[in-house]
Order: structure tokens, then C-alpha cells, then sequence
């Protein structure tokens, strides 16, 4: 537990500067849209407390950032639908249990029948929840708090939308770099569990493998919302390849994620066992651990600089092989079964990085099985 606390923090502290450096922009895109949401609805509009004017603006940017237009304006009208309910409820019903029960019907109820989102669907409920608790009967009929709501929405989409249009691949760079990144500390610890038959910290991997999935389904909205944001670039077709390369390398990060999930059970299954395992074993995790990296930086290398995607993937492929290779020497030692399951998904994960660079199909299978000392049945 200690070591792993340390390695946890030692992770920590290394990713703290580039966290802080990302944060940046969001930080100042959200404080310039919540204090131009109360400008608007204080100064134009007159509401002498438009304390839902940046509140809504905060919310939107916060469940919206990266993701598509029709998204952004999903949530702003959920919230706004969710501010009107509550401000009518208030204005004809005392606050109280009966109120809510009210507005949560009248607000839920008919998002789910037109199939809502389930976060349009929590936002508008969070929001008329909110109010009915919080807020006083108005005095006057007019409902300020639903046009706060707009206006804090409209602001915070047209601010997503300009920084949209000057970062339009920021957003899907940083969401590559992420989900590659954490595919590899993953096999980094299998790696470290294996070599030390810890089998809690083999559990722990499994655990952390099983939520892999959501980074690929957070690099197809990414990669959706750039595809949205180049639309109107003057290097719209030059992006767009980009873009549609992209997404072939995410379907194979998926096929990928999916076989490093079954190789992290087979390493679970073989700490269970205490069986000792062979030193190269680490080896070819390692390597494997290096090419997804590397193919990582081919990714983002084809996003901001094309001349270096080639060099990236070149390591890639390297790396890819070598852990193949390393692998081909443990079933020539006849190893235990979990062992030689996970020398199966070293095989199939390096087909998919090689894919996922941009390699045909069968050359790819073709390298790897060659790597492995597999030779084609005629």
C-alpha cells in the first residue's frame, strides 16, 4: 500500500505543471463568461440579482467543454426549462416537500418521455431543485431567474464557441494525450504487480482497466467536436483528413483497450497463483508499455506537426515488435496459462497500435505473427 501510495504521488507531482498549464485558458474562459452572464442580465436586462445569470454559465461550460454545439445548447435549455418550472412552482406554490415533488415531475417527467439526455435531464432537475429550495416568492410576475438562465447559457456558449474557433484540435489533443497516457501507466502497473506477485495491486489494475473504455468514448465526442469545429476553417479538408485518420486510430485504441483488459485478468489470475514470473515477462510489458506511448505521440504529432507523426510511429513500431519478440521467447519456455494468455493480448494489443498508425490490416498481422514465430499454414 505504501509503495503504492508513493508511486501515485510521484505520478502526481510530475503531471502537476502540465495540469496547472491546461487549466489555464478553462480557469479564464469561465471567470470572463460568468462575469459577462451578471454584466448582461445586471446592467441590460436590470435584474438587481442575477445570481443564476453566471451560475448557468459556470454549468454549461463545465458539462459542455469540448463537446459538440447541439450539446452545448442541450444543457442550457434543460437548465432554463428546469429555472421556468421552479419559478412558476414558486410563484403558485409555498417552498416545501410538495414543491419539489411538483417541479421534479413536471421537469423530469417530460425530458425522459422526448428522450432527454440524462445530463440535460440532471442539470434542469439540479437547477429547479435549487431554486424552490433556496428562493422567496417573487413579488412581481416577471421571470427573471428563467431569463437569467438564458442569458447565462447564451454567453457561456458563444464563449465556448470562440475559444472553439481559435483551439479547434486543442481540445481533441489534449483528450489523445490523456487517454494514451493513461493506457500506458495501466501497463506500467501490471507491469510493476507482476514483477512483485502483488495481487492486491493486480486487482487494482483490473479495477483501473475496466474504466478504460470511457477515455475512447471521451476521444469520440473530442473527436466529433473538432470535426463540428472545423467546419468553417479555411483548411477545413486538410483538417478533416486529419480528423478522419483519427478516428480510425480511436477505433483501434478501442480494440486495444480491450485486449490490455483481458491481459490485466491473465496477470490478475497469475499473482492469484503466486507463480513466479519470468523476468522477461516485464520486459515485453515495458516495450509494449513504450509503443503505446509512442503511438500516442504519432497521434498528436499528425494533429499539430505532420512532418513528425512518421518518426512517432516509426517507435511505435519498434517498440510494438519488441514486445512481441520478447513474448515469442516465454512460449518457447512452455509457461503457465496465465502467462501465455497475456503473451496472447501483447500479440493482438501490438496489432492494434500498428493498425492504429496507420499500417493495412494484413501487413500488420503479418509483421507481428512473424515477430511472434508464427508461420503462415499454406
Amino acid at each position: 500500500m505504501i509503495i503504492h501510495l508513493r508511486q501515485s504521488w510521484s505520478r502526481t507531482r510530475k503531471a502537476l505543471p502540465g495540469r496547472l498549464k491546461r487549466g489555464a485558458l478553462p480557469t479564464m474562459e469561465a471567470v470572463i463568461a460568468a462575469t459577462a452572464a451578471w454584466m448582461v442580465a445586471s446592467w441590460l436586462v436590470g435584474h438587481p440579482d442575477p445570481v443564476l445569470a453566471p451560475a448557468t454559465a459556470l454549468i454549461v461550460l463545465s458539462e459542455s467543454r469540448g463537446g459538440r454545439l447541439r450539446q452545448c445548447v442541450e444543457i442550457v435549455l434543460g437548465v432554463a426549462a428546469g429555472v421556468l418550472v421552479a419559478e412558476l412552482m414558486v410563484q403558485a406554490l409555498h417552498p416545501g416537500t410538495g414543491a419539489i415533488v411538483v417541479v421534479l415531475l413536471l421537469t423530469v417527467g417530460p425530458m425522459v418521455a422526448f428522450g432527454a439526455s440524462n445530463t440535460l435531464i440532471t442539470q434542469a432537475a439540479v437547477s429547479a431543485v435549487y431554486l424552490v429550495v433556496s428562493a422567496e416568492p417573487p413579488d412581481h410576475l416577471i421571470p427573471y431567474r428563467f431569463v437569467d438562465a438564458l442569458i447565462g447559457g447564451a454567453v457561456a456558449v458563444v464563449a465556448s464557441q470562440i475559444v472553439a474557433a481559435h483551439r479547434q484540435l486543442a481540445p481533441l489533443v489534449t483528450e489523445a494525450r490523456q487517454s494514451f497516457a493513461d493506457l500506458a501507466d495501466l501497463l506500467d502497473d501490471v507491469d510493476a504487480a507482476v514483477a512483485a506477485c502483488d495481487e492486491d495491486a493486480a486487482q487494482r489494475a483490473l479495477d483501473r482497466a475496466r474504466r478504460m473504455t470511457s477515455c475512447v468514448h471521451r476521444l469520440d465526442a473530442a473527436v466529433l467536436a473538432a470535426t463540428e469545429a472545423v467546419q468553417v476553417s479555411p483548411r477545413r479538408q486538410r483538417r478533416l483528413a486529419q480528423l478522419r485518420a483519427v478516428a480510425a486510430t480511436t477505433r483501434q485504441l478501442d480494440h486495444a483497450v480491450g485486449n490490455i483488459w483481458v491481459l490485466c485478468r491473465s496477470a490478475s489470475t497469475l499473482t492469484r497463483l503466486h507463480s513466479a514470473t519470468p523476468p522477461a515477462l516485464s520486459r515485453a510489458l515495458q516495450a509494449l508499455s513504450a509503443a503505446v506511448r509512442a503511438a500516442g505521440d504519432a497521434l498528436i504529432a499528425d494533429l499539430k506537426e505532420p512532418d513528425d507523426a512518421a518518426a512517432h510511429a516509426a517507435r511505435a513500431d519498434e517498440f510494438a515488435l519488441t514486445a512481441v519478440r520478447i513474448a515469442a521467447g516465454l512460449l518457447a519456455a512452455e509457461p503457465d496459462l496465465p502467462v501465455t494468455m497475456i503473451v496472447g493480448q501483447i500479440r493482438a494489443t501490438a496489432i492494434d497500435l500498428l493498425r492504429g498508425t496507420g499500417q493495412p490490416d494484413a501487413d500488420a498481422l503479418t509483421r507481428v505473427d512473424k515477430a511472434l514465430g508464427l508461420a503462415p499454414q499454406h
